[in-house]
């Protein structure tokens, strides 16, 4: 990062009600905060480590996880971290109740992430065993989300 493009974010700052921002990239820190007098600071950081997980990047086609269990169920996992939806809206009766019998592609749940609501649909068939997942709770990617009996 150039000074002049440091010094295009300071001014930045003082024209606005921000009061402290962070920006880190791979080979530099930078902090401006607002005091009763303005400064800067860059370092560089001691050390960058990677991320321990890796966030996916949505595409249109939502790959949903699953697994076999010992039981030769299947568990469908979350494709994405979200909040976990069992019926499309409130009013509305859910996509799918422990005991259904579920079809390839059928929509078995939503996934809100970023206000966007992604329709999770089954990659397997079969009859729904048990739902892992609570309605309008948080989920994490590839957290379990149903057990499946294929049979």
């Amino acid at each position: 990062m150039k000074i002049k493009e440091i010094q295009e974010i300071i001014n930045f700052i003082k024209k606005s009600d921000l009061d402290d921002v962070s920006i880190e990239t791979e080979s530099i820190k930078i902090r401006v905060k607002k005091n009763n007098g303005n400064y800067a600071s860059v370092e560089k950081p001691k050390e960058v480590k990677a991320p321990t997980q890796q966030i996916p990047i949505e595409s249109p086609e939502k790959e949903v996880k699953k697994e076999e269990t010992t039981n030769n169920n299947t568990i469908i996992k979350s494709p994405m971290i979200g909040t976990f939806y069992r019926s499309p809206n409130p009013e509305s009766d859910p996509f799918v109740s422990e005991g259904d019998s579920i079809k390839v592609g059928q929509t078995i749940c939503i996934v809100e992430a970023m206000k966007l609501f992604n329709d999770i649909e089954s990659e397997v068939s079969g009859k729904i065993v048990k739902i892992l997942v609570d309605d309008n709770s948080p989920v994490e990617f590839d957290q379990p989300l149903f057990e499946i009996d294929p049979s």
